[in-house]
C-alpha cells in the first residue's frame, strides 16, 4: 500500500488510521511543549550554543543589552527555539515575534520598535523577505536606537526622529545570501546552524518521547533518528505519528499510562508517511524521478517545481538541500541532475 508523505495517521474507531493533513493544529502546540526551557537543555549545535552562552553572560555582567544576532540555516533546526531561550536567559520575558514577509511598510517596523521596552528581544523570522522600504527603518534602530519617521512626501516631506528603548534584534533566515549588505553588517553575532547528526537526534527523540509519556526502544529511536533529514522538527513530527501507531496497536492502553514504542511501530509509521529507508519522502522521490526522466540532461528548478506540484522556493529551501547533502543530486549552472549515487540506490526507478 502507498502512503502520501504529507499525511499523518490518527487511530479511528476501527483501530486503523484515518489520515489528516500532516501539519495539524495540535502539532503546533505539541511542538511548543517539546521545546527546551533553558539553554542548557538545548541538544546539538554545541558551537553555536557555547558562543551564545558566552555573549549572554558577558552582556549580563556588563548590564548591557545583548548585541544583535543573526541565525541562519535550513528550516527546523531550532532558530526560533534559540530566540526564545536567548530571551529567557537575558531575563527579557517572551520575545516579540514578527515575520519578514509581513513587514512591508515602514510603519509596520516603527510600530514594532516603539512598542519595545529596554532589553526586549525582537525576533524576525525569514528576515531576508522584508521589503527594502521596511528594512531601512531597522538601520538607525539597530545602531542608534532611534527611528526616522517620515511625514508627508515630496517637497513637504520631513523626518521626525523617534527614540526607542535599547533592544536586541534576533534575525532568522534560511537564505543568508539574500540579505542586503547594510542589514547583515549590523548584526554583531552571526551564527549558522547545521543539520544534526543522528546521535543528537536520537537524544532529542528520547527526550521528546519521555515528555509525550512514551518509552521508545533504543533500536527504534536509532532507526528514527537516521531518517529525520538531520532536523529536530522532522524528528518530533515523525515521533508524534509513531506514537499514534503505537497507541492504535497497543491493546488495553489507557490515557496516563506509559506507551511503549517499538521498532515495528516506527517502521509502520514511516511507511505510512511515505518515508523510505534512505529518509526520502514522496516529494524527494518525485524530484529524483523527474531528473531520471531527463537522463544526464540538467533540469531547471522551475521545471522540477511544476513537475512535482510544489513552489520552486519550497523545492530550493526544503527539499534540495537535503538531497544535495545526501549526494543524490548535483546542482550545476545549467540545472540539476541525478548523481551516480542516486542511480545506484534507486536504479532510475523511484516508487
Amino acid at each position: 500500500m502507498d502512503f502520501d508523505s504529507t499525511d499523518g495517521g490518527v487511530p479511528n474507531d476501527d483501530g486503523d488510521f484515518a489520515f489528516e493533513p500532516f501539519a495539524r493544529d495540535d502539532d503546533a502546540g505539541a511542538e511548543k511543549s517539546l521545546r527546551p526551557k533553558r539553554l542548557t537543555e538545548f541538544v546539538g549545535q554545541r558551537r553555536v550554543v557555547d558562543n551564545l552562552r558566552l555573549a549572554i553572560d558577558a552582556a549580563t555582567a556588563r548590564e548591557e543589552v545583548l548585541d544583535h544576532i543573526l541565525l541562519s540555516g535550513m528550516p527546523g533546526l531550532g532558530k526560533t527555539t534559540l530566540s526564545l531561550l536567548i530571551a529567557s536567559e537575558m531575563g527579557a520575558g517572551a520575545p516579540k515575534l514578527a515575520s519578514g514577509p509581513t513587514l512591508e511598510r515602514g510603519k509596520d517596523v516603527v510600530g514594532l520598535l516603539t512598542d519595545l521596552r529596554q532589553g526586549d528581544i525582537l525576533f524576525i523570522d525569514e528576515i531576508h523577505r522584508m521589503s527594502s522600504h521596511a528594512e531601512e527603518y531597522l538601520y538607525s534602530a539597530m545602531e542608534d536606537f532611534r527611528v526616522e519617521f517620515m511625514i508627508d512626501s515630496g517637497a513637504d516631506a520631513r523626518s521626525i526622529p523617534l527614540p526607542i528603548q535599547p533592544f536586541t534584534l534576533v534575525g532568522a533566515t534560511t537564505r543568508e545570501g539574500l540579505l542586503t549588505a547594510p542589514l547583515r553588517g549590523r548584526f554583531h553575532i552571526v551564527e549558522k546552524l547545521e543539520p544534526y547528526p543522528s546521535s543528537d537526534l536520537d537524544q532529542i527523540i528520547r527526550r521528546s518521547a519521555s515528555l509525550l509519556g512514551c518509552e521508545i526502544d533504543p533500536a527504534a529511536s536509532g532507526v528514527l533518528s537516521k531518517r529525520c533529514r538531520g532536523t529536530p522538527r522532522f524528528a518530533n513530527r515523525f515521533l508524534r505519528r509513531v506514537r499514534d501507531v503505537a497507541q492504535a496497536r497497543t491493546g488495553g492502553w489507557k490515557p496516563g499510562e506509559c506507551l511503549e514504542i517499538t521498532g515495528a511501530h516506527v517502521d509502520e509509521a514511516l511507511a505510512r508517511l511515505g518515508v523510505d529507508e534512505n529518509g526520502l519522502d514522496r516529494i524527494d522521490r518525485d524530484v529524483l524521478r523527474v531528473l531520471f526522466e531527463h537522463g544526464d540532461q540538467p533540469v531547471g528548478l522551475k521545471t522540477i517545481a511544476v513537475s512535482v506540484g510544489e513552489e520552486d522556493r519550497t523545492i530550493e529551501d526544503v527539499y534540495e538541500p537535503f538531497l544535495i547533502r545526501e549526494g543524490l543530486i548535483v546542482k550545476t549552472s545549467r540545472g540539476r541532475r541525478a548523481s551516480q549515487r542516486a542511480v545506484e540506490l534507486y536504479g532510475r526507478d523511484v516508487s
